[in-house]
């Protein structure tokens, strides 16, 4: 199912180059999220995604706190007060927040 959350985090995937594209699309009169994936030399973009913070163990992180995911080869997603980034839009910004997931 269709969530603004959810939009903008595969965005934001698009933008830093882990997924082709997505698009909002209506399937049974539900709207739903279309995910084109990418592959690099036939091996998906996305070798793992894993969600850091969760309901029970919230993890947050200063913009100084943040370290390097796989020495600098993956990224993490940061829902902050403008909205969701990656971390090194957050270091470059200064802002820190909630560290949603960890994408490799």
């Amino acid at each position: 199912p269709f969530s603004k959350f959810k939009h903008e985090l595969i965005s934001l995937l698009v933008k830093e180059g882990y997924l082709n594209s997505c698009e909002k699309i209506s399937v049974d009169g539900k709207d739903v999220i279309s995910i084109s994936l990418k592959y690099v030399d036939e091996a998906p973009a996305i070798r793992e995604l894993k969600r850091v913070s969760k309901p029970s163990l919230r993890k947050f992180s200063s913009a100084s706190d943040l370290e390097q995911v796989k020495s600098g080869l993956g990224l993490y997603v940061l829902s902050t007060s403008k909205g969701l980034m990656s971390d090194k839009e957050a270091k470059s910004k200064n802002i820190g927040g909630e560290i949603i997931c960890e994408v490799f």
